[in-house]
């Protein structure tokens, strides 16, 4: 195999490869409202260094009979409904989506165990274009929002 050969493959596959350096998790932290409670969440910056747009379009983890995408929802009068975001959450070429309490997260249904303070979860991200994330966040069930750090 010549030279000229082995460079063209090589580079084939680094562009077939995701990109993964391009999508960064920052600041993530994951609870329950209670050590026996059946659901939990988790919340995070999803930073997009790269130049193209993408989308978070599912999770995944163990720690759940079913994990989704979620937000709240507006009902009026005060209410506010949580339902699931089936079309995921688009993270901006060069800018963040910030997955906060109140807002969006990835939720965890049917919890299979405690989320005990201090320990943590996995949880695999599926994104359009970057493909699969597995990442270990953090259980802190004392953490409020306003501790989030706002700088990507």
């Amino acid at each position: 195999m010549s030279l000229k050969t082995l460079l063209a493959a090589a580079a084939a596959l680094s562009f077939a490869a995701p990109a993964f350096a391009e999508i960064e998790i920052k600041d993530a932290y994951a609870r329950a409202a209670m050590p026996t409670a059946k659901a939990g969440a988790a919340f995070m910056h999803i930073v997009n260094t790269g130049t193209e747009d993408d989308r978070l379009v599912a999770a995944a983890s163990d720690i759940a009979k079913k994990t989704e995408l979620h937000t709240h929802i507006a009902k009026g009068d005060g209410i506010m409904q949580m339902v699931e975001v089936e079309d995921g959450f688009p993270v901006p070429a060069g800018g963040m989506h910030m997955l906060s309490r109140g807002g969006d997260h990835v939720m965890f249904m049917g919890l299979t165990g405690p989320m005990n303070d201090g320990e943590s979860v996995t949880v695999t991200l599926t994104f359009e274009k970057a493909g699969d994330l597995t990442v270990e966040i953090p259980v802190d069930l004392k953490r409020q929002d306003a501790e989030m750090k706002m700088d990507p």
